[in-house]
């Protein structure tokens, strides 16, 4: 049998296999623990769990979950590790607590919270090297959605977001022959007004959706490029769904009325965003697919 026909073994196979494996994971894992413990005023309600009641970061609850997941399918064993690798490790661990002590005494709560992550990276680098963090390090990345935007971030992209949309949405509805105009964030269709509010500035789809990808290219065997642009293509993605969702929103206000569109469409055309914006991606891995045919021929040419 070949190396590539041989099953990958997952974690709980190759603890069963491999005693020597069982004590730094156990370290490893109760290291873990104390961190878990020591940054737990950030993670509960009182830090990054009560912005995901918020529509923008409902996300929040999945990070975790999918984050373990990731490090299961991801696993490789435990190998040796360098005394260099381990003082890199500690020297991570000890610059992720030093900035959340920074971040506690000038009260920078999206900073504060954010630090468990590279507390979180230096934990696996000081237990297992460069090895480990090769294969942890984007589960362990990941971390970085449980947390909200920070706040001049946020304040900053809102307000932008909201111009792109509501101009862009004119656009199109004036293109469709539709008389229209703007004038700030609301669209004026005849007598009819359409504001452009927080809720519809396409910042939560962005946020979800940018999560969303990255998940994807850590699952998916792609080239790095790929997985680069595939990513970064979240952002255009999100916002021409968000502008497709306002212009559905403006014809159906046009043709059914506000009462039905309030009451029925309103809220159902936020969760039709998102399968649209995932058909969108598909397309995108589609075309990625085709443009660059990788050479199979691995050998030198024989001629007869």
């Amino acid at each position: 049998m070949t190396d590539s026909a041989v099953p990958r073994k997952n974690l709980a196979d190759t603890l069963k296999d491999n005693s020597d494996q069982i004590v730094p994971w156990t370290i490893l894992v109760a290291l873990l623990g104390v961190l878990l413990y020591v940054f737990w005023n950030e993670l509960d309600s009182r830090g990054a769990m009560k912005f995901w009641d918020n529509p923008k970061y409902s996300h929040g609850w999945l990070v975790p979950i999918f984050t373990v997941i990731l490090l299961w399918m991801r696993y490789e064993p435990f190998g040796p590790v360098k005394a260099s690798e381990r003082w890199a490790g500690f020297a991570l661990l000890a610059g992720g607590i030093g900035l959340r002590m920074a971040a506690t005494h000038y009260t920078i709560a999206t900073a504060e919270m954010m630090s468990f992550v590279p507390s979180v990276a230096g934990v696996f680098l000081l237990m297992g090297g460069w090895k480990m963090l090769r294969w942890a390090g984007p589960a362990v990345a990941f971390l970085v959605f449980m947390f909200p935007l920070p706040g001049f971030l946020d304040s900053g992209l809102l307000a932008p977001l909201q111009k792109i949309a509501t101009r862009a949405s004119t656009f199109i509805l004036q293109t469709m022959g539709v008389p229209s105009y703007a004038e700030g964030n609301v669209i004026y269709i005849g007598e009819m007004q359409l504001g452009v509010v927080e809720a519809c500035s396409g910042l939560r789809m962005l946020t979800i959706f940018i999560a969303l990808s990255f998940a994807i290219v850590l699952v998916t065997e792609r080239p790095l490029w790929e997985r680069i642009v595939i990513v970064l293509s979240s952002i255009p993605i999100a916002l021409v769904s968000n502008i497709v969702r306002i212009v559905v929103t403006a014809l159906l206000y046009m043709t059914v009325g506000a009462e039905w569109v309030d009451r029925v469409f309103h809220d159902l055309d936020g969760w039709l965003m998102m399968p649209f914006a995932l058909g969108l991606l598909y397309v995108e891995f589609q075309i990625l697919s085709h443009l660059v045919i990788e050479d199979e021929q691995t050998g030198p040419l024989q001629v007869a």
